[in-house]
């Protein structure tokens, strides 16, 4: 990966992929950062970095659980 401005780097960097997936995706990766901050990327994509706070991941993540997003995931009629 190439140094993006303002992202630190040596952060960890998790791929988000179904379990024994071994391709190259595309997918999420994220990494948590220092001062509550977090870290979104695609692996097609690793340069465009999204940042959001934990607080807002981890709503985020509680309402995917809750199946607020569900919606999105729903074939179109």
């Amino acid at each position: 990966m190439t140094d993006t401005p303002g992202i630190p780097a040596d952060l960890t960097w998790v791929r988000a992929a179904p379990e024994g997936e071994e391709g190259p995706g595309p997918w999420i990766e994220i990494a948590f950062g220092q001062d509550d901050f977090v870290y979104l990327r695609e692996t097609g994509d690793p340069t465009s970095i999204v940042t959001t706070t934990r607080t807002k991941w981890e709503a985020f993540t509680k309402g995917v659980m809750a199946g607020e997003f569900d919606h999105f995931a729903e074939p179109a009629d």
